[in-house]
């Protein structure tokens, strides 16, 4: 197997990348939360008041991408063979319901209440001065996310939506699209307190949090089913099965392969099952030791956590590279 056979071949080497992105987002979103909270109080600004919920969430929910990031590497165990990766979804499933709760349905709530009994907002200078510096501030962090995804996509031929879509990496994933939801949301918000100022209506405010829940939440459900897909158990890509197969088929002691299974058991991290029939008339002692020197080759790639490779039954169809079914 070459290294370019498995998806997220990219992303080698990157957990303190992946973790340092966490932490400059982690940073800028406390600092952008207490400032918007200050605004909410001083303006009385219903989407004051959802970019500050939103804040909050997001820098409650970069406390449990940091947790994902470091829980994930944990070494695989006697009782944990297959290692922790899939731990990292489940704290990023974490962290996403805490944006649809904390963020979403706040925010939401929030503007519907001033609706239904609307408040007048004043001192608006201290809401777009709090705006803009949160947006620099999100910008910071969303063009450190953005670069290293951009990266990434570059090396797999992809667009980088494509690529953060994709990837195996959730904190990647949550702080992408965290951040691309937090700069629209302030767009939102500064559209939605520059039309209460302008028209003296609180409506469009209201209106103003109630887009941001509404965002949040969009972005919260894509997040959700994208770890619950992982959680699951998500194979690799056809293209990149196929690469897997080839390699497999050149080795020489290999004479064709039945079954092929690659599935993801974390971030940049697989597990390999094959049925391989192998060359030669071999003792069942010897073919016991080759396949685990082929299982030890396998191990030896910095993606595969776990390989286990049995023999193939001879009745079975072999595998062929580009093709989903196996051979007639």
């Amino acid at each position: 197997m070459t290294e370019h056979d498995i998806d997220d071949r990219e992303d080698r080497g990157t957990t303190g990348e992946s973790l340092l992105t966490v932490i400059i987002a982690l940073v800028a979103n406390a600092l952008i939360a207490i400032a918007k909270t200050a605004a909410a109080a001083l303006t009385g600004s219903a989407s004051m008041v959802a970019e500050a919920a939103h804040s909050w969430a997001d820098t409650g929910n970069e406390i449990l991408l940091v947790i994902a990031e470091r829980r994930s590497r944990k070494p695989a165990d006697a009782r944990h063979p297959l290692g922790f990766g899939k731990d990292a979804y489940i704290w990023s499933m974490f962290a996403a319901f805490g944006l649809f709760t904390a963020g979403s349905v706040v925010s939401i709530q929030h503007g519907i209440s001033e609706l239904i009994d609307p408040e007048p907002a004043s001192d608006f200078g201290i809401a777009y001065i709090v705006l803009a510096v949160s947006f620099v501030l999100e910008s910071i962090s969303f063009v450190r996310a953005y670069r290293q995804a951009r990266a990434a996509a570059r090396q797999r031929s992809l667009h980088t939506i494509e690529h953060v879509a994709k990837s195996s990496n959730p904190t990647l994933r949550a702080v992408f699209a965290e951040d691309a939801a937090a700069l629209i949301g302030l767009v939102l918000a500064f559209l939605g307190v520059l039309l209460h100022q302008v028209t003296g209506s609180p409506v469009y405010d209201a209106l103003g949090s109630i887009l941001v829940g509404v965002l949040l939440g969009v972005v919260a459900v894509v997040l959700i089913g994208r770890n619950r897909a992982f959680l699951l158990g998500e194979a690799i890509d056809e293209e990149s099965r196929d690469g897997v197969l080839a390699e497999l088929l050149e080795r020489p002691e290999i004479d064709r392969v039945t079954f092929l299974h690659i599935e993801y058991t974390g971030p940049d991290t697989v597990f390999v099952i094959a049925a391989v029939d192998l060359v030669g008339d071999h003792g069942e002692a010897d073919v016991a030791a080759e396949l685990r020197a082929l299982e030890d080759a396998l191990e030896q790639h910095r993606q595969v956590g776990r390989a286990v490779l049995t023999l193939s039954d001879p009745a079975s169809p072999p595998l062929v590279p580009g093709r989903s079914a196996p051979a007639p």
